[in-house]
């Protein structure tokens, strides 16, 4: 082996060894060839206790049907997302999500490895916050908190797209019917979604939501559907979302991010109106309204098949899709006040709004984090800003840099229009708005710069058109 080689080796062992995921890797045979010390961890052993040994030496309790390892070498395909419970021998309970991935040398087996993350310490949470929110959606303090900070009124805008949006709202709130909300990400997804709930009569219950990205599929499933003691090791008897919500409304956050086979379960609540906790077979009649949202449209989701078509059609029996802010650009005045408000009140601070140039930098911006980027724009700039007006210096820098950025984006069309229509402002600025003059200034007939006067500035056209 050259010098090269061992150095490249020595730098891949270096890496195995000190990412935050176990790593467990076995010859075509089940011969252990790499383990690294967050899988010890994981199991409670020494790597010395697991290299160069076989599997079941190393691990009694694992058979052909029960190894994820085995089972990867002997089909050839990949195991993704695993759950795997169990007591290591120092009886620590360890919960991970496996991956098992085949190693092929052309279409010949030649090992596994498995990847394992511990959510030990996540399920712990998760199980604490379960319970803190059994506590809260008690019948004794129901009516007092119903989990929500937001209602219709909280919903500030000028714009016509977005005061339909509030219509619909009223609407939809008239009912229990399922909905389904499309917005990018920083919209306000759950500003809506709770404003709904308060409309409703539902409103004395309680809202309950959960990020369908947040967590992997088995404490996802657990959480929503509850659990029964002995149904895994260390389970207990614990209601699980749906329950908690009964009456109210659960709120499914990212919902193309649950896996298919528990999209289909949710289906069956939803169509049958009851639940079965994790290691039951008794059937739990829950009323809950389910709302669900996405970042990412609906139809680009159908087509990827992130989310069931039969969900989908049962989810968005109403359906709010909500505008992006450069779509509403009347509200970011009225967004800059009340953010202002806020951050004066919180740090103490004199700030009497955005001047001309900062408002007007703001409006030229495609805000891709929507409500949410602006709201922590003004943040930065109320931390630069002590009294006064908020200045374009006092803005953060990338948003400086955006219009640049912008420049270099986009199809080698739309630059170079772009590049096209800053000369032609450039000319005209240059001549004082004469087209003669600025058309002989940039080398075409004045006719052509008619055309791309219209075609750019149409309308402002009018206004030049009689100085050429």
């Amino acid at each position: 082996m050259s010098l090269a080689d061992q150095t490249r080796e020595k730098i891949i062992q270096h890496i195995l060894e000190t990412i935050d995921e176990g790593i467990h890797a076995v010859d075509e045979k089940g011969m252990t060839v790499f383990y690294n010390e967050i899988a010890a961890y994981h199991d409670g052993l020494k790597p010395e206790e697991v290299l160069g040994k076989h599997l079941f030496d190393a691990f009694p309790s694992l058979s052909e049907e029960t190894s994820t390892l085995l089972k990867a070498i002997r089909t050839k395909k990949p195991i993704y997302h695993h759950s795997q419970t169990y007591i290591n021998v120092k009886g620590e309970k360890i919960e991970t999500v496996n991956t098992s991935l085949p190693i092929l040398s052309g279409n010949t087996v030649i090992g596994a490895v498995e990847i394992a993350k511990d959510f030990s310490a996540i399920k712990q949470l998760t199980e604490r916050l379960a319970d803190l929110q059994s506590r809260i959606s008690s019948p004794v303090k129901a009516k007092a908190v119903n989990g929500t900070v937001y209602r219709l009124e909280d919903i500030m805008t000028v714009s016509s797209n977005l005061l339909r949006v509030k219509e619909l709202i009223k609407k939809a709130a008239r009912t229990s019917s399922n909905l389904l909300v499309y917005g990018e990400t920083g919209t306000g997804k759950e500003l809506v979604v709770q404003a709904v709930h308060n409309e409703s009569a539902r409103r004395q219950s309680p809202f309950i939501a959960q990020n369908c990205a947040a967590l992997p599929e088995a404490l996802l499933e657990s959480l929503l559907f509850g659990t029964v003691k002995g149904s895994y090791t260390g389970a207990a008897d614990r209601a699980g979302l749906f329950e908690l919500s009964h009456g109210g409304t659960l709120f499914l956050d990212e919902l193309q991010s649950m896996p298919l086979n528990l999209q289909a379960k949710l289906l069956r609540v939803i169509d049958d109106g009851a639940i079965r906790r994790i290691g039951s077979s008794r059937a739990i009649n829950v009323d809950v309204r389910v709302v669900a949202a996405m970042n990412i449209p609906p139809e680009q989701c159908l087509k990827e098949h992130k989310i069931r078509e039969d969900l989908y059609f049962r989810l968005n029996v109403f359906g709010l899709s909500l505008p992006p802010l450069r779509e509403r650009p009347a509200d970011i005045p009225l967004l800059a006040a009340a953010f202002i408000k806020k951050y004066n009140q919180e740090f103490g601070k004199r700030v009497s709004g955005l001047s001309k140039e900062t408002e007007s930098l703001l409006g030229r911006k495609r805000w891709r984090g929507n409500v949410r980027e602006l709201k922590h724009c003004l943040e930065f700039a109320m931390n630069m800003c002590d009294e006064g007006q908020i200045l374009p210096s006092h803005l953060p820098p990338y948003l400086m840099n955006e219009d640049e950025s912008d420049e270099r984006g986009g199809s080698l069309q739309s630059r170079l229009s772009k590049y096209e229509c800053k000369l032609i402002l450039d000319a005209m600025e240059q001549t004082d708005g004469n087209v003669m003059k600025a058309a002989k200034l940039l080398g075409i007939p004045r006719q052509t710069l008619q055309y791309k006067l219209k075609k750019y500035l149409s309308d402002q056209y009018s206004a030049v058109e009689s100085k050429g």
